[in-house]
């Protein structure tokens, strides 16, 4: 599997699993569940959308997304207990987005030939 299609699979994992949160596993009390949970996923559609249009950056845009659901992630699985398990799903795969859409950076910064 790619990097990019790796960064698109996880970018996915985590429409989904902010629908399911916010729809399912926690929903709101005040408010609807599928206003919530359309709202937690909307700083995802820009990169679904570059990877639909075959984009460049599309990681990279995904990746800056899956920033704010680390965040997020963190925050409840040290907040919530009840949430603990939903939430290190989440950091797990704002973490594999983030580091498939580095990879090649990574591995051009780290596999270059001593000397050079």
């Amino acid at each position: 599997m790619s990097a990019r299609a790796l960064a698109l699979s996880a970018t996915l994992a985590l429409l989904l699993l902010q629908w399911q949160w916010h729809a399912r596993i926690a929903p709101p009390t005040a408010a609807a569940p599928w206003a919530l949970a359309l709202l937690y996923a909307v700083p995802l559609l820009p990169g679904l959308w570059m990877f639909a249009r075959g984009h460049r950056g599309a990681p990279l845009v995904a990746a800056i997304a899956a920033l704010l659901y680390f965040c997020h992630g963190v925050m409840f699985a040290m907040g919530t207990p009840a949430l603990r398990t939903p939430a290190s799903i989440e950091i797990a795969l704002s973490l594999i987005a983030i580091f498939a859409a580095s990879w090649s950076g990574l591995r051009a910064r780290f596999m270059r030939k001593p000397g050079v």
